[in-house]
């Protein structure tokens, strides 16, 4: 070790998939290793040709991991104006089609180094962890620290006994992150709960936002309009992401909405269904193919409406606030972090969405103060990381462990003891493949395929045993 700590951030997908889990986790390794006071690697999913097909989009693929590297820091460096010098590690993923989702194959800790293994940054640490089968990441790393990114329940809920499935995905989320993390970070309460967990926003908003918010300053302060469009939406297009609680408002209140125009967005599996549903409104709702937020194309709309319930913390939302736009969104756990700015207008019930609507179309928003913007940006969201994760006082409380010669409670290793079981529990049942299936993996998810090695330099870990010591 070279005196620095060595922060190793694990996620779950990777640009140019436009997600949360892409971009945020990427921003926290620029930030982190902006001031060199630490070494920061980034360790996300490399799929194969069919896979990118499927996930990435306008066709994009890298026939190789060094060019989705260079396309990720190109993207970064058009964001951020200082040079950041982390690494970017890949490790071999598959795409789930039926949850969406990019699902970690054979075991992702092998890609950090035995003598690098100090702390990890796990973005999504269920997602990470609930087909995890090799070493346990407690016993490598000493410190694991869970982001929860994902209000998973409330997904599920709207899918077929959702209720049920909800139940007992609680369950195994608060297994799997018990057992694999130290402290979990929840960006907002709209997560489930978890042991050893505390609720911060730790996500700040792409550079860009700001500056855009910056010149949309000037211009109020120059008596020019700031705004000439009405109220827009971005988002998924998937029902699950607010289009189906939009929809809903608008289609119950259109006498009250009278006038009212709204472009939507997205891209998604339910747009064809969501433009049909706009046609039978008798408000102008116009639907577009989605588009990055900072084009200039949304510079000039003034209201940004956002009912979704099943975000933990929306970006867009974010993005919206930091360019100077109101945001109409609910009386939401996951709108918490918004209240404190005065161009947030939250509504409790469908009068008050209607209510907050016609206020924010006809009034204009407050200029952001420089100590509002700050709470927005990348800076402000590192030091809440760092203070709520202690990073800080990690050596030190290292130092004092090792010095102190009192011994654990009983109670401490009882709970050791149970934890430990659990874990090789865990392991065991995840070591068979038709166990596996049963949990809901991905066939053939146990180890790396040899196509897959071969393009991140991996050894080939089939027939090899894992080891959870």
């Amino acid at each position: 070790m070279d005196g620095k700590q060595h922060i190793a951030i694990f996620t779950t997908a990777s640009l140019p998939w436009m997600t949360g889990t892409a971009v945020n986790p990427l921003f926290r390794a620029a930030y982190l290793a902006k001031d060199g006071e630490r070494k920061i690697t980034l360790v996300i999913p490399w799929l194969s040709l069919k896979d990118q097909k499927l996930v990435y989009p306008n066709n994009t693929t890298f026939g190789s991991a060094s060019e989705q590297e260079s396309y990720i820091r190109q993207w970064l460096e058009e964001r951020i104006a200082f040079i950041s010098g982390f690494d970017i590690r890949f490790y071999p993923g598959k795409f789930a089609v039926d949850k969406r989702s990019i699902l970690p194959v054979g075991d992702i800790s092998e890609i950090i180094p035995d003598e690098e293994a100090d702390i990890a940054v796990l973005e999504e640490p269920e997602h990470l962890t609930w087909f995890h089968h090799g070493k346990r990441w407690k016993t490598k790393f000493h410190l694991v620290i869970g982001i929860i990114h994902t209000n998973y329940l409330e997904y599920v809920k709207r899918e077929k006994n959702g209720r049920f499935q909800a139940f007992l995905l609680k369950y195994v989320n608060s297994w799997v992150v018990s057992i694999y993390c130290h402290k979990v970070i929840r960006l907002s309460a709209a997560t489930q709960d978890y042991p050893r967990s505390i609720i911060c926003n730790v996500h700040g908003v792409n550079p860009k936002f700001l500056e855009i918010g910056k010149k949309k300053f000037e211009q109020q302060h120059s008596s020019n309009q700031a705004f000439t469009k009405g109220a827009y939406y971005i988002g998924k297009m998937v029902w699950s992401k607010g289009y189906e609680e939009l929809i809903k408002l608008l289609r119950d209140h259109q006498k009250e909405l009278a006038g009212l125009e709204v472009d939507l967005y997205g891209n998604g599996e339910d747009c064809d269904q969501v433009k049909e549903a706009t046609k039978r409104l008798k408000l102008t709702v116009r639907v577009h193919p989605g588009r990055d937020h900072a084009d200039p194309l949304f510079h000039d709309y003034k209201v940004f409406l956002n009912p979704s319930t099943t975000d933990v913390v929306c970006t867009t939302t974010a993005e919206a606030l930091a360019m100077g736009k109101f945001v109409v969104c609910a009386n939401h756990p996951s709108n918490d972090f918004f209240k404190q700015f005065p161009n947030c207008r939250i509504y409790d019930d469908d009068n008050g969405f209607v209510e907050a609507t016609h206020k924010a179309l006809n009034e204009e928003p407050a200029p952001l103060t420089d100590a509002q913007r700050y709470q927005l940006s990348w800076e402000a969201a590192t030091e809440r990381f760092l203070s709520v994760s202690e990073l800080n006082q990690v050596f030190a409380k290292e130092l004092e462990k090792k010095s102190s010669k009192k011994f654990a409670s009983m109670s401490l290793n009882l709970r050791k003891n149970m934890e430990d079981t659990s874990a090789y529990f865990h392991y065991v049942a995840l070591g068979f493949e038709t166990t596996r299936r049963a949990f809901g993996a991905i066939p053939g998810s146990l180890h790396a395929d040899e196509e897959q090695c071969k393009e991140l330099g991996l050894v080939t870990a089939r027939g090899r045993e894992g080891s959870i010591n």
